[in-house]
């Protein structure tokens, strides 16, 4: 009978025991509640607690990167498209984080996606597409205040991806396709322009130093007798071929 006695004894100091102390982790804090009223926040380290007069809930204090689930969202410019993001935050006031709000995170999850398609409903495809950093910092700036209360602090919002529809991708496909024609046919007129200008100043110069069209001929025909081809026909200036030509000179018309 004795035995029992104390076997039960060393049971019921056990459970005692493992209700009084608590480990809690360097990056945990511990919400302590006393017959239901909070009383304050304890760790880390080694935590006693009363039996079954105080109870403890852990907090974890460590950054959290939560997936906000695809959005399907209508910008300003009628543009339907899929928008998913990541929000990275931490619990900054663990009472407030179980006080105020049952489930935190969950909480920042739904409030996440309502905020991405509001935020997206107001801005246009072109923002969406070309200035993504000022979304993200709208979206982390409405999801800071409304997490505020429950002592948590949003600290980065990226937009991940966002899916066009087929028929939007075609015709931005079009347009830029367009828009790199355009490019290609303005630099091209701008060579042109710039050849043209060459060319008349070298017009200039030719029409005050005439021997620089001969030597310009000469040096063309250096440049075709390299080729290898069987019959090259080049101009010869209408001054060389007069004396063979049989007109009579000036004095003999007389």
């Amino acid at each position: 009978m004795d035995l029992i006695v104390i076997v039960a004894i060393v049971i019921v100091a056990f459970i005692l025991l493992s209700a009084a102390i608590k480990i809690v982790n360097e990056y945990e804090r511990g919400v302590i509640f006393r017959l239901g009223r909070y009383v304050g926040n304890r760790g880390p380290g080694l935590i006693f607690l009363i039996p079954f007069i105080e109870r403890m809930v852990k907090v974890d204090l460590r950054v959290v990167t939560m997936d906000v689930p695809t959005q399907e969202c209508i910008t300003v410019d009628t543009v339907t498209v899929k928008v998913d993001a990541v929000v990275y935050f931490r619990v900054m006031k663990p009472e407030d984080a179980i006080l105020n709000v049952e489930q935190y995170i969950r909480a920042t999850s739904l409030l996440s996606q309502t905020t991405l398609r509001n935020v997206v409903g107001k801005s246009e495809l072109e923002d969406l597409l070309a200035h993504r950093d000022k979304i993200n910092e709208d979206l982390q700036k409405v999801i800071d205040e409304g997490t505020e209360p429950w002592g948590i602090k949003v600290s980065m919002v990226e937009v991940r991806d966002v899916e066009l529809p087929d028929t939007m991708q075609r015709a931005m496909a079009a347009q830029a396709e367009a828009e790199r024609e355009r490019r290609a046919k303005i630099i091209h007129a701008e060579g042109e322009y710039q050849a043209a200008e060459k060319l008349v100043q070298a017009a200039k110069v030719i029409a005050t130093q005439p021997s620089a069209l001969q030597l310009r001929y000469l040096q063309t025909l250096g440049t075709i007798s390299t080729e290898r081809t069987n019959t090259i026909i080049f101009p010869l200036p209408i001054d060389l071929l007069k004396p063979f030509l049989g007109e009579p000179s000036p004095e003999k018309k007389k």
